[in-house]
């Protein structure tokens, strides 16, 4: 059964492009442990997000460890996936972390569209 990409956000960082990786499964956040976490696995993040390129993948307590599940961990990307769910882990649900594991991504900021991009988009002619 396909369920589509599951949303992912930053939280309790400097702002919508900084903070710890949750992500959405069964309508509840939660959390991404850091095991195996890299910048391959912050790229697809700030892809996903619209937030520019990677200034680091955190896999230390810069940002407040979160509550509830434990969403994803081994997570191992390539960097060329769309979404977070798109690449491989444990399982969902499955680890065997604490919320001090918890990993976070700092970007670079918001990718704003061009005017160029906004015509093809829109099909605008000038």
């Amino acid at each position: 059964m396909f369920e589509g990409a599951a949303e992912v956000r930053l939280a309790d960082g400097s702002g919508r492009c900084d903070g710890r990786v949750e992500v959405k499964h069964q309508d509840q956040w939660g959390t991404v442990c850091r095991v195996y976490w890299d910048e391959n696995d912050a790229v697809v993040v700030c892809k996903q997000l619209g937030c520019g390129s990677v200034i680091s993948a955190v896999q230390s307590k810069r940002f407040v460890p979160g509550s509830g599940p434990i969403w994803m961990d081994n997570v191992d990307c390539r960097g060329t996936e769309s979404a977070l769910s798109d690449c491989t882990h444990k399982g969902w649900g499955k680890h065997n972390c604490i919320h001090s594991e918890d990993v976070g991504v700092t970007c670079t900021g918001e990718v704003l569209a061009t005017p160029d991009l906004c015509d093809q988009i829109w099909g605008i002619n000038k």
